[in-house]
């Protein structure tokens, strides 16, 4: 089955760019879905873990800003070409956000922005200068808020009410929509000492962990479908294996969040509560990163399963291989800083290689799809 514009069953089978329109006259701005954005992501984590790595070398906090303005480069070329798809075919905007496959990645386009307003904070400020760098990342924090928060209803409400879902459906691109909030906690972090004290202070902190319950909790629910799926029905088509590797990204994340919330809580929370953020913080973060190496473990034999069967072709899913990948990075990062434990440390400087190399591939992978327009034209079923 391919994943067109027909909407049951759910089961994912091929993802944008495979959509096909019905009138067969698209142009490469008519394939063009809110995955792309997962490029911004992807690009945008790699200059926002190399900012904290704890390895340090000289011309890395240099590259690191080089890869965050092509993260922001990217970001606002997409951001115009979307609302350009938007307003020259409302009908294909339409079709993919009623499409039970495509719009479960209305979730990157949110993750794109607060991803470079967290790069903006942590590097773009030595280039525009901090008032300028945490003005822009407030703008971009709170769009990517206002936008995660409604894909993080509006996707789940769609599923239960309109989509009929067959019992394999369960891929990790259904965590897209509900992840979003735990990068607003974690970006949003980094805001709270740049929030007015206070009032204005304490309610951002809490606006953070409130985010960060709801992602948290979603994000288990989904995690214990697709493990249930992937029981009951085996690995998935080889074209979703990537999207496996999604679900490190609300593992990894939440452990950062966490991390992050915790080196805020004491210019916010009384001394009492702060100390407790620091205890949660590392207690959840370690038994989470527990996890998170079990499921990449899984994730990387199921990868290379694939590939040795010579089924894993390219498409943009693969860069479900970099973001999920950057935030094990960051929670690793930020266990090191509270830690001190060595095992953390190597750990991040691995995945950080692992990391870098994922994107060199998939990038240059993508700028060749795009130069040759295999990636803007739709295909056939």
């Amino acid at each position: 089955m391919t994943a067109t514009m027909t909407f049951p069953p759910a089961t994912p089978r091929r993802l944008v760019g495979d959509l096909d329109h019905a009138s067969r006259r698209s142009g490469s701005l008519r394939q063009l879905g809110p995955n792309w954005f997962a490029a911004v992501m992807g690009t945008g984590i790699v200059a926002n873990a190399a900012a904290t790595l704890p390895l340090r070398f000289t011309g890395l906090r240099g590259a690191a800003t080089v890869v965050w303005a092509l993260a922001a480069a990217l970001l606002v070329a997409l951001s115009v070409a979307w609302v350009a798809h938007w307003v020259r075919f409302p009908d294909t905007a339409r079709d993919q956000r009623n499409h039970p496959v495509m719009s479960q990645f209305f979730g990157a386009p949110p993750m794109a922005l607060l991803t470079v307003g967290g790069g903006t904070l942590l590097l773009g400020s030595d280039v525009i200068g901090m008032s300028a760098a945490v003005a822009i990342d407030w703008v971009l924090w709170t769009a990517g808020t206002a936008l995660g928060l409604l894909t993080a209803f509006a996707i789940p409400y769609r599923m239960f009410t309109r989509h009929r879902v067959d019992a394999d459906a369960a891929f990790g691109g259904w965590l897209m929509p509900v992840v979003p909030p735990m990068v607003s906690a974690a970006m949003g972090a980094l805001l709270v000492p740049h929030t007015p004290a206070g009032q204005p202070r304490l309610t951002m902190i809490l606006l953070c962990v409130a985010m960060f319950g709801l992602s948290m909790i979603a994000a288990l629910v989904t995690i214990t479908m697709i493990w249930s799926r992937l029981v009951h029905h085996g690995t998935p088509a080889a074209g979703t294996v990537p999207t496996l590797w999604i679900v490190l990204g609300p593992l990894g994340q939440s452990i950062t969040a966490a991390g992050l919330l915790a080196n805020a809580a004491p210019s916010a929370l009384p001394d009492l509560y702060a100390k407790g953020f620091m205890v949660f913080s590392v207690i959840f973060g370690i038994v989470a990163w527990g996890f998170a190496m079990l499921w990449l473990a899984l994730a990387m034999a199921v990868t290379v399963k694939t590939a040795r069967a010579g089924e894993l072709s390219f498409n943009l899913t693969w860069w479900g291989f970099t973001f999920p990948l950057g935030t094990c990075v960051t929670g690793s990062i930020v266990l090191y800083t509270h830690t001190g434990a060595d095992l953390f440390a190597v750990t991040a400087v691995a995945l950080y290689v692992v990391l870098v190399a994922a994107w060199v591939v998939v990038a240059a992978r993508t700028a060749g799809g795009v130069l040759n327009g295999a990636l803007l034209r739709p295909t056939t079923s």
